[in-house]
């Protein structure tokens, strides 16, 4: 593969990384919708780890979610989730350092490091799906109480924490895709071909018997 596509799509996983680290702190997952209220007088907005509340004054209040077991299984899920996308990006990243052909830390056996660049698309590859699921079975849950005329509850919108999950997950998947390539046409690139070793050994092999009949008269 082209060492310049291995740069691009090693560039869209690391940009991929570091946006589902920004989005695990996001406060804002999920924000309390206005539809249908005259007077908003605070508006809840929420992640995976806290509730926070703001007034008309522009005061905010945060508090942390008290006991893992008495939240929804869906926030438990997206928990783990977004913490093993970011343990698999990270090695990823370690992986595709390694791997990548302008990177010498792998040593000059190309067909080895295509296997490492191919091992760190996988676990981009797997980093963007963990992501992506996270997000959208949060949204999920966000649009189905939305739409839900017998909720009772406070109801939410999608807030931008989320967006940059989807984006983090689009790029991590792109980019690990490419590395993913390498590692079969790193192999096919760096392997001689077994018809040219033979053919050379024969045209040799002919010459000295050419030569051995005729005398070395022959051929002037």
């Amino acid at each position: 593969m082209d060492p310049i596509v291995e740069v691009v799509a090693f560039i869209l996983s690391f940009v991929g990384w570091v946006m589902v680290g920004l989005t695990l702190p996001n406060r804002y997952w999920r924000t309390s919708t206005v539809d249908g209220n005259v007077i908003t007088t605070s508006t809840i907005y929420e992640n995976l780890w806290m509730s926070c509340a703001t007034d008309s004054t522009g005061v905010h209040n945060c508090r942390e979610f008290p006991s893992l077991l008495a939240l929804s299984g869906y926030i438990q899920a997206s928990r783990a989730l977004i913490i093993i996308s970011i343990v698999l990006g990270s090695f990823g990243l370690v992986a595709a350092l390694i791997g990548i052909q302008c990177s010498k830390a792998g040593g000059e056996n190309y067909v080895l490091k295509g296997r490492i660049t191919g091992a760190a698309g996988v676990m981009f590859i797997l980093q963007g799906i963990c992501t992506m699921v996270s997000v959208s079975w949060y949204a999920f849950n966000i649009t189905q109480d939305f739409f839900n005329p017998l909720f009772v509850g406070t109801k939410y919108e999608i807030g931008e924490g989320l967006y940059i999950g989807w984006c983090s997950a689009v790029l991590a998947i792109a980019g690990g895709a490419c590395l993913t390539c390498s590692c079969k046409m790193e192999s096919d690139e760096k392997r001689p071909f077994p018809y040219q070793s033979r053919g050379t050994a024969y045209s040799g092999a002919a010459r000295s018997a050419a030569t051995s009949t005729y005398g070395r008269n022959a051929y002037v």
